[in-house]
């Protein structure tokens, strides 16, 4: 995600940390962030971000789970016009496809097939926000059909 917000800048060289293979660094530096914004009192949308990619590396699924819940919550104080001030190039629905993805993804590994696929739904049901046309909406896409089939398997294609 390309931003002109400072805040949102420096969460992405985390997770560029967290790509490049970094992944302590990308935590001590989401950390580092997390206290400078106030934790949970701080600006939704940087909660929102920072949890989100924060998720990413916990090697606990109950861990990725609180961050991703976290990550949910914050985007519902989010409005458009914030999103737009930061430089964010989606809406404020843009961002739920990818919430409800990790949630679904974390209930799977749960085993809580029921809140995985309610999650699934909703992400799928929000997906129009994302264009077609661009690699972010189709990694999302890729990623929800993926975890549609491992659902399935998981489930003994019952789903």
């Amino acid at each position: 995600m390309t931003s002109t917000d400072p805040t949102l800048a420096r969460i992405g060289e985390a997770v560029e940390l967290h790509h490049r293979g970094q992944r302590e660094a990308a935590r001590d530096l989401f950390a580092q962030i997390w206290a400078d914004i106030g934790g949970e009192r701080g600006d939704p949308l940087h909660v929102c971000v920072l949890a989100h990619s924060m998720a990413d590396v916990h090697d606990d699924v109950r861990e990725e789970l609180a961050w991703d819940l976290r990550a949910l919550a914050a985007a519902g104080l989010i409005t458009d016009e914030r999103v737009a001030q930061a430089g964010v190039p989606y809406s404020v629905e843009g961002l739920y496809p990818s919430l409800h993805l990790n949630l679904c993804d974390c209930y799977r590994k749960l085993g809580a097939l029921d809140r995985a696929r309610e999650h699934l739904r909703q992400a799928r049901a929000t997906i129009g926000a994302l264009p077609d046309d661009d690699d972010y909406g189709r990694l999302i896409r890729g990623g929800l059909e993926l975890l549609a089939e491992q659902l399935d398997e998981q489930s003994g294609g019952d789903d």
